[in-house]
């Protein structure tokens, strides 16, 4: 296991992405967070912030702010996620286009068995 916290933001294990689908069990996962827990500079000197080591990116820090906002301020305790969240019941598409000179080109995209569609690129 990395030296690394889960991401704490609040929906990133139902994001569809690629790196956070696992084909195997047909489950989106939530990733890790960006930075080690014990980062230390780099040879220039620079050095990840501290919240790097909660959230996998600033979308998930943004959601997580919007979410527990009102406890900051209030000063209350919020919850921390120690384990990997999943989402269920997902699969992966391959799906064959024709391109603008002719050639076929194949596009991926993880759809949601109950019938919603999720896309990436």
């Amino acid at each position: 296991m990395p030296n690394k916290h889960f991401c704490q933001g609040p929906t990133c294990h139902e994001k569809p992405t690629t790196d956070r689908f696992l084909k195997s069990r047909g489950v989106v996962r939530g990733r890790y967070a960006y930075a080690t827990i014990d980062a230390t500079p780099n040879q220039y000197g620079w050095q990840p912030h501290d919240s790097d080591k909660f959230f996998c990116s600033q979308s998930c820090k943004n959601e997580w702010l919007n979410k527990n906002m009102e406890c900051v301020r209030a000063r209350t305790v919020v919850p921390f996620i120690n384990h990997r969240r999943e989402s269920q019941g997902y699969e992966k598409r391959t799906t064959e286009h024709e391109g603008w000179n002719g050639s076929t080109y194949n596009s991926n995209s993880i759809v949601s068995i109950n019938g919603t569609d999720n896309w990436f690129n």
